[in-house]
């Protein structure tokens, strides 16, 4: 039950700290982007009545991310003298993405909307209930220039009008990195180049390093950053990438669930145990079952863990301006080979922007979507931005994406273009979505450590959840 009340408090204080934050911080500069909380119903009105296009934009880490999203709302509004209200709101802070909805069955809704880990677990929802605008128009003329399993991302079926097409525009794409500190392994004798490629030896490292860290300089580093709790949905993301590590597919290439699969039940029993037993061993923080999205950020930059995962650029964006940390203190690497020797396989993240079908402006809409995604727009928003990568293949021939001069920009592009990639699961099966949105995997996580829950009763009890979500939603398959 204590847990249970903590993620409330947790969800009230978040609440609270975006209306505080944007009354205070300094981006109120920012004129057309700081709106209370408390005023969102008034202000919605006056936009529609006055033409005003509503743009509700998730909160960047970094205040460039939201610089760059002003700088290209200045630009179209000069070119085309049309007017933009952002709304900034930490909806990636929310530990369940339960705000937007909440708005939106309160009948005030944007015109446009970008949420992060909403590809995830929210867009899929909204589409099937039919609430977003089909927008193949934009897609179609730029189809060919897109990543295709980033593009797949975004077509969703609408259960109303009983069709597949695309209900959202790809905005940029991540996968999952290691970040770590290159000094602090220095410091005990050990290079970039000293990390193993196989599984266990990439693992085993981070905690060799702590201890020599500990014996040799008496520094108390947690070794291992694995996000732990249901707020996060840092947690579902890397423990999805565990079981694609162990090969545990949770459905097959037609969309069929395969949990009932005896070896696939066993295999979510050994992912489950082996991303916990660092926890239940000491070698991850134990306020990590209580991480909200930013907190693995926060620990590492403050340097309380050797390494964390993360699935953008905000680490490196984070200390951009610090020249000697940003090049030589962090470092990144990408997951290793799986147990069994395989290459790795590496999980796709695709941010959209989605229309609202009762939006106010849908013209306006479809227009400011229309400029944003041409290609030298988005290419300049990006870079500006700091913290994402394109979603165009044509992109990745700019030479900023593969500067090896950026160690870190250049190993996300690397990934991106020339490793192992596939979608998360809600773009091939919609009722996955809920899986994520409900974190199963990380509320099993903390049945484990927090509750003493055997790895195969929770297992069990996740394989349950799973299954009565696909019934609840019946069997739709993307076909692409």
């Amino acid at each position: 039950m204590n847990k249970y009340i903590r993620y409330i408090l947790i969800s009230c204080a978040v609440f609270f700290l975006t209306v505080a934050f944007s009354n205070v911080f300094p981006s109120e500069k920012l004129t057309s982007t700081s709106e209370p909380t408390v005023n969102l119903s008034n202000k919605a009105t006056t936009e529609q009545e006055e033409n005003i296009l509503n743009l509700w934009w998730d909160k960047g880490f970094n205040l460039e991310e939201d610089k760059a999203l002003q700088k290209l709302v200045d630009n179209w509004e000069k070119q085309t003298g049309n007017k933009v209200q952002i709304h900034f709101y930490a909806f990636g802070l929310d530990p369940s993405s339960q705000k937007p909805q909440r708005y939106l069955q309160g009948s005030i809704s944007p015109d446009i909307f970008m949420s992060f880990k909403s590809e995830s677990t929210l867009n899929t929802s909204l589409a099937r209930e039919g609430k977003l605008t089909d927008v193949e128009d934009l897609i179609e003329p730029i189809k060919e220039i897109y990543d295709q399993d980033a593009l797949q991302t975004t077509y969703y079926y609408n259960d109303i009008d009983k069709k597949w097409s695309y209900y959202a525009v790809p905005i940029h794409q991540a996968t999952i990195h290691i970040y770590y500190w290159k000094d602090l392994l220095e410091k005990v004798g050990r290079t970039e180049k000293d990390i193993p490629q196989d599984w266990d030896g990439f693992w085993q490292f981070w905690i060799d390093v702590h201890q020599d860290l500990k014996t040799q300089h008496q520094e108390n580093i947690y070794p291992i950053g694995l996000p732990m709790s249901i707020e996060a949905g840092d947690t579902y993301q890397a423990f999805e990438q565990v079981l694609e590590a162990y090969n545990v597919k949770i459905i097959d290439s037609e969309g069929n669930l395969l949990v009932d699969d005896p070896k696939v039940r066993q295999g979510i029993i050994n992912c489950l145990d082996w991303y916990s037993k660092y926890y239940r061993q000491g070698y991850v923080p134990k306020d990590a079952v209580d991480w909200t999205n930013p907190d693995n950020n926060r620990k590492f930059l403050n340097r309380e863990i050797l390494m964390t995962t993360n699935a953008s650029l905000s680490i490196p964006a984070a200390v951009r301006k610090e020249p000697d940390t940003y090049n030589n203190k962090l470092g990144i690497v990408e997951f290793p080979n799986k147990p069994n020797g395989e290459r790795m396989r590496h999980i796709l993240l695709v941010e959209q922007a989605v229309i609202f079908t009762d939006a106010s402006h849908q013209k306006l809409a479809k227009d400011f979507l229309a400029y944003l995604i041409q290609p030298e727009i988005i290419n300049q928003y990006l870079k500006d931005s700091g913290r994402h990568s394109p979603t165009y293949e044509t992109l990745y021939q700019d030479s900023y994406w593969n500067n090896p001069d950026d160690p870190h920009t250049s190993t996300v592009t690397k990934t991106l273009t020339k490793s192992l990639t596939r979608p998360i699961y809600p773009s091939q099966t919609p009722a996955y979505s809920l899986i994520l949105q409900e974190n199963v995997w990380g509320r099993s996580l903390e049945k484990i450590v927090l509750d003493n829950v055997t790895p195969e009763a929770a297992a069990d009890e996740a394989i349950t959840r799973i299954k009565e979500i696909f019934a609840e939603w019946g069997y739709t398959k993307s076909p692409k």
